[in-house]
C-alpha cells in the first residue's frame, strides 16, 4: 500500500505517476511563460500572521500550525499559494504596472476538503495584478482553459458566478452577515433544508432574503437564460444588477465555449473573491478541476491594495483523472568499464534515448520503462539491437 504508515489522506506518488505529474508541471509553466507570466516560488511555511492576513476565510482552518524552533513564534504551512503570491506582488515587487505571476508548489490542508480529497496538493496557478478591467478576467479564463487542453482534458465545461450577488442578498438582513461563509457553503451544496433552517434561526423577519437565497439554488444552466431569469426573480438591487451586468459582459465575450452559469456555486467559498468566479469541470473528475476568479484588494493586507484575478488547480488531481501514463521505451546496456561503451552510452542519452545500464546481477524491474532493445558488442562495435 502506497500510504503505509502515512497520516490519513496523505499518500506517496509512485514512479510512472510522479513522472507524468512532473511533465504536466513543465508543460504548464512553459505555457504560462509564453503568455508573459513570471515564475515565483514562495516558502512552504511563514509566520502565521502573514499566512492568515486574509482573515475570515476557511484558509485559516485549513492551515497547519507549527512552532518555529528559532524564534518561538507560530508558523503555518501554507494551505493556498494565492495569498503568498499577492504578498509578493504588493510587498516585494511593488510595481506600478500590470504584473503577471505564476507558481507551482505543494500545499498542505489540516483536514481534507472532502471524502475523496487529499491533504497534500501540488498547486499550480497564474495571477494578474494591477488591472481591474474584464480583459484580465478573460485572459485568465482563456489561460485556464488552455491549461486543461494542454493536459489532454476534453469536453470541458466552464461555469461562472458572481458571489457578490449572494453577498448583496445577505446584506439585506444584517443578522445574516456573520454567517456568510456558512450560507455560501449551503448555497454551493444547494442544501435548501439546511439553508432554510439557518435563516429561520438567525435572521430577522426578512422573508425576502430567504426567498432570494432559495431562488439562487435554482438559477443554474445555460448562461443567457439564467441571467435573464435572475433579473426577473431576484430583488431589484443596484449591486445585484451591477453583478449581473458584469456577468453578462463576460458571457458575451466568451461566446463559443461550453458555458454555464450557476448563481449558487460560490467557487469553493473563498470569501476573498470580490468579482466573477469560475470553475472548469470535465468528465472523469467528481469535482472542479480548476477554480479561479477576481479578488481585488487582497494585497491591502500586505500594504498595497491592487486589483487581481487568477486561478489554480491541483496537478495530482488533474493527473489522477487522465488515462494511464504511457510507458517509455528504453535500451538495456551491460555493466562494463569499456571506454567505447561509455562513449556510446553518452551519445545515446544525449540523443534523448533512455539507456539503463544493468548493475552486476541486476534484474530489470521498472515501472516507467519498456526495455525493447539492448546494447551489445558486435564485431568490436557497440550496437543497439531489438529484443
Amino acid at each position: 500500500m502506497s500510504n503505509w504508515l502515512l497520516p490519513e489522506s496523505l499518500a506517496d506518488v509512485l514512479p510512472a505517476e510522479a513522472r507524468r505529474i512532473e511533465e504536466l508541471r513543465r508543460y504548464l509553466l512553459d505555457l504560462y511563460r509564453t503568455y508573459g507570466f513570471e515564475l515565483v516560488a514562495p516558502p512552504i511555511a511563514e509566520y502565521l500572521e502573514s499566512l492568515q492576513a486574509v482573515s475570515g476565510t476557511k484558509l485559516n482552518l485549513r492551515t497547519t500550525k507549527v512552532v518555529d524552533q528559532l524564534s518561538g513564534r507560530t508558523m503555518g504551512i501554507r494551505a493556498d499559494m494565492t495569498p503568498q503570491v499577492a504578498r509578493i506582488d504588493a510587498h516585494l515587487l511593488n510595481r506600478q504596472t500590470v504584473t503577471r505571476l505564476c507558481y507551482c508548489g505543494s500545499v498542505l490542508h489540516a483536514r481534507p476538503e472532502g471524502l475523496l480529497a487529499d491533504r497534500e496538493l501540488l498547486q499550480i496557478g497564474a495571477e494578474i495584478f494591477g488591472y481591474a478591467g474584464v480583459e484580465a478576467d478573460i485572459e485568465i479564463i482563456q489561460l485556464a482553459l488552455a491549461s486543461v487542453a494542454r493536459a489532454g482534458v476534453q469536453n470541458v465545461r466552464l461555469d461562472l458566478n458572481v458571489p457578490a450577488i449572494g453577498s448583496a442578498i445577505i446584506q439585506m438582513d444584517p443578522a445574516l452577515v456573520p454567517h456568510t461563509e456558512a450560507i455560501f457553503d449551503l448555497l454551493s451544496a444547494k442544501d435548501i433544508p439546511s439553508l432554510t433552517e439557518l435563516h429561520q434561526r438567525v435572521a430577522s423577519d426578512q422573508a425576502q432574503s430567504l426567498q432570494a437565497l432559495l431562488d439562487l439554488c435554482s438559477l443554474y444552466g445555460e448562461a443567457n437564460q439564467v441571467i435573464t431569469k435572475a433579473r426577473h426573480q431576484l430583488p431589484q438591487d443596484k449591486n445585484i444588477s451591477a453583478a449581473l451586468d458584469q456577468l453578462q459582459a463576460l458571457v458575451d465575450t466568451l461566446e463559443g465555449y461550453a458555458l454555464t452559469v450557476d448563481l449558487a456555486d460560490m467557487g469553493g467559498s473563498s470569501s476573498y473573491h470580490t468579482g466573477v468566479v469560475f470553475c472548469i469541470y470535465a468528465d472523469g473528475w467528481h469535482d472542479a478541476l480548476v477554480r479561479g476568479g477576481r479578488y481585488d484588494g487582497i494585497g491591502k493586507m500586505y500594504g498595497r491594495e491592487r486589483p487581481a484575478t487568477g486561478f489554480s488547480m491541483d496537478l495530482r488531481k488533474l493527473s489522477a483523472g487522465l488515462p494511464a501514463p504511457t510507458m517509455v521505451y528504453a535500451i538495456r546496456a551491460p555493466w562494463s568499464k569499456d571506454a567505447a561503451l561509455q562513449t556510446k552510452l553518452d551519445s545515446l542519452r544525449e540523443s534523448g534515448e533512455v539507456v539503463i545500464q544493468m548493475l552486476p546481477d541486476q534484474s530489470p524491474v521498472v515501472d516507467e520503462f519498456i526495455i525493447d532493445r539492448e546494447l551489445v558488442l558486435i564485431e568490436g562495435q557497440w550496437q543497439v539491437r531489438p529484443l
